[in-house]
């Protein structure tokens, strides 16, 4: 038996409690695509719309849309979710400086760890949306890339928008990483980079009904 501290054993606990109580909330909430994108995304603004957009399209086909339960781009997917027959799921992280949960929330968790959080965000999905954001975004990105490539999560798309945004980036990973070797040709398959948000639900749902079509066969 692993001898822990007091405090140790109380981490563990409160992990624990975190995986279990977020596992059983999103049970059942069905088919779901997660977004991500910059908190910092004004109400108004094009991403803001173009997020919104994104989710009100998906919603539509009675997908659930998860995000980080933030304002910004979390803000107007979560309310574009809430407009149509889709639900509306918000995975929230207790930070120094508080980011409240936006008011657009069917399902409301609020989290104390950043990986248990990030484990549930994935964990549901059938497909990612990513929109321009900062660290936290990008470090979502190269984790659904690094669980893709070593086979932790079933094969997906991963839809970029946001091309003048992410093609720098698309550019370095084909000039550099794949260039020198560090990744194949397959780890770029997953990647979708595209401008318009309503060609990236269309990715999303392709993806979704072939799944389907594979689950109806299979069963």
């Amino acid at each position: 038996m692993i001898d822990l501290s007091e405090q140790e054993q109380a981490r563990v606990a409160r992990v624990s409690l975190e995986l279990e109580e977020g596992l059983a909330s999103l049970e059942d909430i069905g088919p779901a695509i997660s977004v991500f994108g910059s908190a910092r995304a004004a109400v108004g603004s094009e991403l803001y719309e173009s997020a919104h957009r994104l989710a009100a399209r998906l919603a539509a086909e009675g997908i659930t849309i998860v995000t980080g339960g933030g304002p910004g781009v979390m803000e107007a997917a979560n309310l574009g979710a809430t407009e149509e027959p889709g639900r509306s799921v918000g995975l929230n992280i207790e930070l120094p400086h508080e980011q409240l949960a936006n008011p657009y929330l069917d399902i409301d968790l609020n989290f104390r760890y950043f990986f248990t959080r990030k484990f549930l965000l994935i964990k549901q999905a059938l497909g990612f949306a990513i929109f321009p954001g900062g660290f936290g975004t990008v470090d979502e990105l190269f984790e659904l890339l690094t669980l893709l490539q070593t086979g932790k999560l079933p094969p997906c798309p991963v839809v970029l928008i946001g091309e003048s945004y992410w093609m720098g980036l698309h550019d370095w990973l084909r000039q550099q990483t794949l260039a020198q070797g560090f990744i194949e040709e397959a780890d770029m398959s997953w990647l979708h980079l595209v401008d318009d948000e309503l060609l990236a639900a269309d990715i999303l749902l392709a993806h979704y009904r072939r799944t389907q079509q594979q689950k109806n066969e299979e069963s």
